[in-house]
């Protein structure tokens, strides 16, 4: 028995199965828009101009996919730097004179994507490295009808849904609180398919001071509910509306809850009696919007 040649072997699959699981790491920790890491975990040196390099700046974000891309271009308010695209991706993002945009540009194979965000995320050829927007204030609301309140949902994905419902819904402004919500992110951003780009976000340290900043400006503040004695189709009674919805689980914080004008549930008759939080959103702005649409 060779065990000179058998150890070999063990050392060989050892060694493969730890750079395979250092590269399913690094993809990870790139579709959050942080650098990779060295073989012994600590953070690895950032290739000079890379997108690793901009990560390290936490004002810049990567933002991917063609919905999302193309409304971040047609956002003034946005500061990019840089826009990796494929020649495929610009004809369909339907840029017509790439020398003329007024950040750098660099054609690239969709390869050359994969390996900076991983290979599972849906870029479709096109990333672009921008500056966060910068939040409202929640003066800000104008003549704004409708906003979403979230108290503490921390899922980008979930989030992200919200945001599209909510513009779809024509909801105002989003407001979260500055700590317990993600950050403006690629994950979030390609979860709202543009919509991010097309309302006001507002972030405020106190949940709880905001709302009732926002009844003062006219507001019903509806918190969603479950255990509500009231239906939240029968809830609705002012001109301006503030859904408030709280994380999945543990739902609206006691402090948010009892700050509301009032709580409502949304009826279920079917066996399920709980819906994933971006769902119970979407259902709540169609109530509100059809209250609205009464008035």
């Amino acid at each position: 028995m060779n065990t000179e040649n058998d150890d070999k072997k063990k050392s060989d699959r050892d060694s493969q199965f730890a750079e395979k699981r250092r590269a399913f790491r690094d993809a990870k920790r790139a579709r959050s828009g942080l650098p990779p890491l060295n073989k012994s975990g600590k953070n690895r040196p950032p290739r000079r101009g890379s997108l690793y390099e901009n990560a390290i700046d936490p004002d810049t974000i990567h933002l991917y996919g063609l919905h999302t891309v193309r409304a971040a271009l047609d956002n003034p308010r946005r500061s990019i730097s840089k826009l990796m695209v494929s020649q495929n991706a610009v004809a369909r993002l339907e840029i017509e004179n790439i020398e003329a945009l007024p950040f750098e540009v660099e054609i690239c194979h969709p390869s050359e994507i994969d390996k900076l965000l991983g290979d599972d995320s849906v870029h479709q050829g096109a990333l672009l490295i921008t500056r966060p927007l910068s939040p409202r204030p929640l003066s800000n609301l104008n003549e704004t009808q409708l906003v979403i309140i979230l108290d503490q949902v921390t899922d980008p994905h979930n989030v992200g849904a919200i945001i599209r419902s909510a513009v779809a819904f024509g909801a105002g402004a989003l407001i979260t609180t500055q700590r317990h919500s993600p950050s403006e992110s690629g994950v979030l951003a390609k979860s709202a398919s543009g919509a991010l780009e097309l309302i006001d976000l507002i972030e405020e340290r106190n949940l709880a001071e905001a709302i009732e900043a926002i009844q003062a400006q006219g507001f019903q503040t509806i918190g969603l509910d479950s255990e509500a004695p009231e239906a939240l189709e029968e809830a609705f009674r002012g001109e301006r509306i503030a859904l408030v919805l709280g994380a999945e689980g543990k739902g609206l914080r006691q402090k948010t809850r009892s700050v509301c004008s009032n709580l409502a549930r949304l009826d279920m008759p079917g066996a399920i009696k709980s819906l994933n939080v971006s769902n119970a959103t979407a259902i709540a702005l169609y109530a509100a919007r059809n209250h609205l649409k009464t008035l």
